[in-house]
């Protein structure tokens, strides 16, 4: 057995995780119909050796429902979905976590539910294209801008969807306020030139997710609560700005006062995206006193060495693509298995999804 920290038991808020390893939330698109279903409920008790599992985002609204075949928590038929895979997961000693996104602008009306849109907190097209089922690549539309009322009705529909959440069996909800979807779409300067006290200074773009959160957090308990955030990512049409350092030291700061049980760094940078400095990620850390979760590329070594340093739980995201024995995988020295059907990592069915094989002696 391989000795390091990530092996080790770990307090999360009130939930106890038998290890350090969090499964990082990977869009899959098995969700036929917008509902979780048994396949995903077979891929997610695979993997249940993680102490942490994220799941795939997954939209508080139709509005939300930005790429082809992402889960919903907004319907009856989606809490009953998603109450197997929490069993799947629980019944193997696992603990999951909910992350919720909403696409925001990130999206196209040929996969959204008729009667819904594409919207945003300005109107201002992001740049690239989307896969759609019905029209296949498409660029994306310009959003409408959200109301006033929009803005209150959004929100609600965060919290619904945390209730949602618990009420299908999940240990806690992730809000993705990274990646380029909606909650960052309210931080960024470029993406937010709204007028009201939802836009302009960092405390006035940061408020829609710092009233989300703690709206959230009201709802179902802070320790149930967390946050995912992506500093310096340019997914989605984000680019940094000058102010980025600034703006994340407040949210970080915003977020502490809530008491949300961990923020979620994203890094991109081993995928080719731009490093995410180091110094952003500390300043968060002396700014937020709960858990802290690091992703981004590591292997036993380097997580190790984060779990020594600003770390408490460090995610690994496309190993447990082709490894759903990953923890036992490192643990134990097994070499991981090498095959990745890239093909698949957005298709609907079984292939490249729940078909990678446990190691065998």
């Amino acid at each position: 057995m391989q000795n390091t920290k990530l092996f080790e038991t770990f307090k999360l808020g009130n939930t106890e995780l038998k290890n350090r390893i969090v499964m990082a939330p990977m869009t899959r698109s098995r969700a036929i119909g917008n509902v979780p279903n048994a396949l995903m409920a077979e891929y997610y008790g695979q993997r249940a050796g993680a102490g942490l599992i994220v799941t795939e985002g997954t939209s508080p609204s139709p509005n939300g429902l930005g790429y082809a075949r992402i889960p919903g928590i907004f319907s009856k038929e989606q809490v009953e979905g998603w109450k197997l895979v929490t069993n799947a997961v629980h019944s193997k000693g696992g603990k999951i976590f909910l992350q919720i996104m909403h696409t925001g602008r990130i999206g196209h009306e040929a996969n959204l539910p008729e009667g819904a849109k594409v919207a945003a907190p300005s109107a201002i097209k992001a740049a690239g294209q989307m896969w759609t089922d019905t029209m296949q690549m498409q660029d994306h539309p310009v959003p409408s801008a959200f109301t006033s009322d929009e803005l209150k009705s959004t929100k609600k529909e965060y919290v619904t969807a945390a209730k949602n959440a618990i009420e299908a069996g999940f240990d806690g909800i992730e809000l993705h306020g990274a990646n380029g979807y909606l909650l960052e779409q309210f931080i960024s300067p470029h993406s937010n030139k709204r007028e009201d006290e939802y836009g302009g200074s960092i405390e006035n773009r940061c408020r829609f997710v710092i009233e989300t959160a703690k709206e959230c957090a009201d709802a179902i308990g802070k320790e149930r609560v967390a946050i995912r955030l992506s500093p310096y990512g340019a997914f989605n049409d984000m680019p940094a700005y000058p102010e980025t350092e600034e703006t994340y030291k407040y949210l970080a700061s915003e977020i502490n006062k809530i008491g949300l049980v961990y923020i979620h760094i994203v890094d991109h940078s081993s995928m080719g995206a731009p490093e995410v400095p180091r110094k952003i990620k500390e300043t968060i850390r002396d700014e937020f006193k709960n858990t802290l979760i690091l992703s981004g590329g590591y292997g036993l070594e380097s997580a190790d060495k984060e779990l020594n340093g600003i770390a408490d739980l460090v995610a690994f995201g496309k190993p447990f693509i082709n490894n759903p024995d990953l923890v036992d995988r490192l643990k134990n020295g097994w070499p991981l298995n090498t095959n990745l059907n890239m093909d698949a990592f957005y298709t609907p069915d079984e292939k490249g999804y729940t078909d990678y094989p446990f190691y065998t002696k």
